[in-house]
């Protein structure tokens, strides 16, 4: 009888909730299309609650091929970058941020990638050393609408342009130098933290897109939601670079 091919398993990638508050409430619509993205490109998305223990959340870590950081109405707690909180600034959600640290202790110690969205980009600075600028509106001098104001109320998503860097991942995914983005935060990176390279801002300057520098892991972040771009060939690419860098640590275990 001829040998059967052993199918190759989909990489496991982890998905915090958005906030403890929607979990616990059974709030699942933005949180879905993280876990709709992941399966389009061929992952196994794993939900994380934002409920567990140290010791749960680390053996559930330990399953993991990846990790993808979602967005959040929550910002991160100022005082985790030494700075006063604007006024503008949004409760912080401690249990998004105590899951999102150990998350990112755990990959970079071991190698697994990260795709950092939205706030997942906000904290991944914060983790590395860095700050971010609170309130977009009042702290930077610009003419592009980064912030979806009403969107309860069903106006269309703000899309602006950004560009990228030479030679970085995300210019690379995108096969040119620029591109259309949607956008809904007001918050945004200020410093980089330690070995992250900035390779995509706004045309008002503001920071778009990471990569991390600091070894051969893949580890990117960007500002805006590809969940929610989910047919343009940009999103696609990411997700799928995303679970080839899971693939290959798959293979190395």
């Amino acid at each position: 009888m001829p040998e059967m091919k052993q199918e190759t398993p989909r990489p496991r990638i982890g998905v915090p909730y958005r906030t403890r508050k929607e979990e616990v409430n059974g709030e699942r619509e933005r949180y879905e299309g993280y876990l709709r993205a992941i399966e389009s490109a061929g992952g196994e998305p794993v939900e994380i609650s934002l409920g567990l223990s140290a010791a749960e959340l680390s053996g559930k870590a330990r399953e993991l091929d990846g990790v993808v950081l979602p967005g959040s109405p929550a910002d991160v707690n100022p005082a985790r970058f030494h700075a006063a909180r604007h006024a503008k600034t949004a409760d912080a959600d401690a249990a998004r941020e105590k899951t999102d640290l150990l998350l990112l202790g755990h990959c970079f110690a071991e190698g697994k990638p990260v795709l950092a969205i939205c706030y997942g980009i906000q904290i991944l600075n914060v983790h590395l050393g860095g700050t971010l600028v609170q309130d977009i509106a009042s702290e930077v001098e610009t003419k592009i609408q980064h912030e979806w104001i009403g969107r309860e109320r069903g106006t269309a998503e703000p899309i602006h342009r950004v560009a990228m860097e030479t030679d970085s991942k995300i210019r690379k995914l995108n096969g040119k130098g620029d591109a259309e983005v949607n956008s809904s935060h007001h918050q945004a990176i200020r410093e980089p933290g330690k070995s992250l390279r900035v390779t995509a801002r706004a045309t008002d300057g503001v920071i778009e897109a990471v990569e991390w520098t600091g070894d051969a892991n893949w580890v990117v972040g960007v500002q805006w939601h590809p969940e929610r771009m989910a047919r343009e060939a940009l999103t696609a690419a990411l997700f799928g670079e995303m679970l080839r860098a899971a693939r290959r640590g798959m293979v190395r275990a």
